[in-house]
């Protein structure tokens, strides 16, 4: 597995570790640990904190544990869970043998319960879910204490006795921690701690009908495996009393420290868990790893790199305050990183037949093409030219402007590490008038030289032997939204932005690309960067475009990002 090696950067969260360092809390340790819910698969956002959390241990030459946080079996799955793994894996991340679950901890988190109503901290209560939310109070209005807050030690152990044991329907009790139901923090107004749920866990099957809430056992889970720092998004900060309330009546000496961070908010996209699920269900997409999600799996099978999202995370930084990072910032990492990998290749998309005239028919020449320009290293390739090519519609035009460098009436083009060719006439059909085939002549003298008269040829463009070519599809992907922040919207959908998907079916790819795997990824030459999807077979290529060459939304909108 390849492990990232970064230089140590700074920044508020390596600050408060560097302090706690100076003074030698947690001797000197450093512990972190990448919790996500299995409910659903990691997205981009996951990944910036998988880089924090993976990034500070390595830096500082502790520990990160990998754990589930599966306390809420309704959602929860197997299948979650192994492309969580599949996926910290894939972006060069190694957790050793620190894998955990929280439902690895459920009588434990059990006793816990226990000691907080034996310590009088915690009691059950007969309120419905209506009536808890009726008695927690508003912003502006302290909350009510519910009639069952003063039961005795002993009623309480005995009905949280028989809420394990299933006597009870599905919402009849909860426990609720006895905090302070006057407190301006809502979120101390007497937490539900455990409510009884009977849905089957996917490890533990029907050995549980009730379930600790999420902000009970992930704290004590940190403090369980010993975790130094506990670094979370903005929306826990609230939150942040009650994690230290919990530790600290439960955890003798030294205690996990909670830190929040701004959480990733990125344009044209949505990261909310709960819309993505709906996006998933409602058919809006192909999928979790549809290329158009910002799921980590969808971004690997549209043939983003984990280096570029790597560095993509360490250019974003950690802030304090949520803000709006521009996809651009991604595209751009997600660029540079293939240009400095990606073999090229050619691919015409929307094909046009040329026929060289005083070509000789029979004559099949071996064209030799760097796979880099710029790295010769990574050697050369030969590629058919014959009499027939095919060229992109688009490079030729009947009545082409004066700047306009490619193909038409009187003029002439070089075709990429070939010959200069030029128009002579074409073939329309005759229902439509759309131009079918170019008849064209090559000058002989050009293979790979400028002409011996002098003359200038600007135009460049790509091609493929006809002869040779492999039938391709292509699909182009392009932002999932319209809008620029489509997560602050409540009917997000209507802004779904319905281009975002073109299958190309007639597409031909040089020959080379015949025997592609799925996974490899190319810059085909003008067009952008493109992956072998999944789909692909021998003879039978599927590429999706990862990226264009040129931020093109950032062009039609006069030179602004995004």
């Amino acid at each position: 597995m390849t492990q990232p090696t970064t230089s140590n950067p700074t920044d508020f969260i390596r600050d408060i570790i560097d302090d706690d360092l100076r003074t030698n809390k947690h001797e000197g340790r450093v512990a972190t640990r990448f919790p996500p819910e299995p409910n659903g698969y990691i997205h981009i956002g996951h990944a910036k904190s998988v880089c924090l959390n993976f990034g500070i241990a390595q830096q500082y030459q502790g520990t990160c544990n990998l754990r589930m946080d599966d306390t809420d079996p309704l959602g929860e799955s197997m299948e979650f869970v192994e492309s969580i793994i599949h996926d910290v894996r894939w972006l060069g991340f190694d957790w050793a043998d620190r894998l955990f679950y929280a439902s690895d901890y459920f009588e434990r988190l059990y006793s816990f319960a226990v000691e907080l109503i034996q310590s009088g901290d915690a009691y059950v209560c007969s309120l419905t879910p209506d009536e808890i939310r009726e008695h927690r109070g508003s912003f502006t209005e302290p909350g009510r204490e519910s009639p069952y807050r003063n039961r005795s030690v002993e009623e309480n152990l005995d009905l949280f006795s028989r809420m394990r044991a299933g006597e009870f329907a599905d919402g009849a009790h909860v426990l609720r921690a006895k905090i302070d139901m006057a407190s301006p923090n809502i979120v101390m107004r007497d937490p539900i701690i455990y409510r009884i749920k009977r849905e089957p866990h996917y490890r533990t099957g029907t050995d549980w009908v009730i379930y600790p809430m999420y902000d009970f056992a992930h704290c004590l889970s940190d403090a369980l495996e010993g975790i130094t720092h506990s670094i979370c998004t903005l929306e826990f900060e609230n939150n942040r009393p009650l994690y230290d309330w919990f530790v600290e009546k439960l955890i003798p000496g030294p205690r996990p420290k909670q830190i929040e961070f701004a959480r990733l908010n990125l344009s044209y996209t949505v990261l909310s868990k709960r819309r993505l699920i709906e996006l998933v269900k409602n058919h809006f997409v192909q999928g979790w790893d549809d290329p158009r999600m910002p799921t980590v799996t969808g971004m690997r099978r549209r043939g983003y790199t984990p280096e570029a999202i790597r560095n993509f995370c360490a250019q974003i930084g950690v802030a304090k305050n949520d803000n709006l990072i521009d996809i651009s910032l991604l595209e751009h990492c997600v660029r540079e990183d293939l240009n400095a990998h990606a073999p090229r290749a050619l691919c015409v998309l929307n094909p046009l037949r040329v026929v060289i005239d005083n070509y000789p028919e029979d004559l099949v020449e071996e064209i030799e093409c760097p796979n880099h320009p710029q790295d010769p290293d990574m050697g050369t390739r030969k590629l058919p030219f014959s009499r027939e090519l095919y060229i992109e519609q688009d490079d030729f035009l009947e009545d082409p402007p004066k700047k306009y460098h490619r193909l038409g009436p009187g003029r002439e083009v070089r075709l990429r590490n070939a010959y200069v060719i030029r128009y002579e006439s074409m073939v329309k059909d005759e229902k439509t008038g759309q131009v079918i085939e170019l008849h064209c002549s090559y000058d002989p003298g050009t293979r790979n030289a400028p002409p011996a008269d002098g003359r200038k040829v600007q135009g460049v463009i790509h091609w493929v032997s006809a002869r040779h070519a492999v039938p391709a599809e292509v699909r182009l992907y392009d932002r999932l939204f319209r809008i620029e922040d489509p997560g602050s919207e409540e009917d997000y959908t209507k802004h779904l932005n319905r281009e975002s998907l073109e299958i190309l079916s007639s597409c031909y790819a040089e020959s080379s690309l015949g025997t592609t795997e799925p996974g490899l990824k190319y810059q085909f030459e003008r067009l952008g960067y493109f992956c072998a999807d999944p789909d692909t077979a021998p003879g039978k290529p599927v590429f999706n475009r990862i990226v264009p060459l040129r931020d093109s939304w950032a062009k039609a909108a006069g030179g602004r990002k995004g």
